[in-house]
């Protein structure tokens, strides 16, 4: 098995949830494989997540967002974890992605051809993570496609190709067996390095 470059990104507040373990989980199975890792939980970092002035005006990033920027660009693969909140990401990664996916960072549009653009981070594939309260299969069936932001809105913009799923659900209502069979999931996804 081929070691791999891995930035695994915590994107809720409280590490102490259901995806804090998981990505406790995939961390503990990459690291015991002889992956190098790198972890932020994003309730270390100390940022603004608001574009004050949209695009208009790109704001200088702190060195948290710089350092996560850094990460990213180190990596081969990226591992988001998060809860699905109102059928998407948390507002405070939302707010990191807003920050950060930057012009000269994760794109590059061409002025000269409409809707063309290079996509800068290409070469890395990418394994998001996403814990919830409902079945996954009955909120796509209520809701839609809950996941096209973080895979194709950010991630597949940026060129990150393939963009892994992993749904689980609903983590509030399930048995400590059926937790144990997940974080083993998880874990065994970390010791591949997918």
């Amino acid at each position: 098995m081929q070691k791999r470059k891995i930035f695994i990104l915590l994107g809720c507040e409280d590490s102490e949830t259901s995806a804090g373990k998981m990505a406790d989980a995939y961390e503990r199975g990459a690291r015991a494989a002889g992956h190098e890792v790198m972890r932020t939980n994003i309730s270390d970092l100390k940022f603004d997540p608001l574009l004050h002035k949209g695009y208009k005006v790109i704001q200088e990033l702190e060195l948290d967002l710089k350092k996560v920027q850094e990460n990213i660009r180190w990596a081969d693969h990226l591992v988001v974890v998060y809860p699905n909140w109102w059928s998407t990401m948390p507002a405070i990664l939302k707010g990191l992605f807003d920050r950060i996916w930057l012009p000269g960072f994760a794109f590059k549009f061409h002025k000269d051809k409409a809707y063309s653009w290079d996509k800068l981070l290409k070469g890395r594939s990418a394994r998001v993570i996403i814990t919830m309260n409902a079945n996954p299969f009955l909120e796509r069936l209520a809701i839609g496609d809950y996941t096209n932001e973080i895979r194709k809105g950010i991630l597949g913009f940026a060129g990150f190709s393939p963009v892994s799923l992993s749904t689980f659900g609903p983590v509030e209502k399930v048995g400590a067996q059926k937790m144990d069979l997940w974080m083993r999931q998880v874990e065994s996804l970390g010791t591949q390095g997918v």
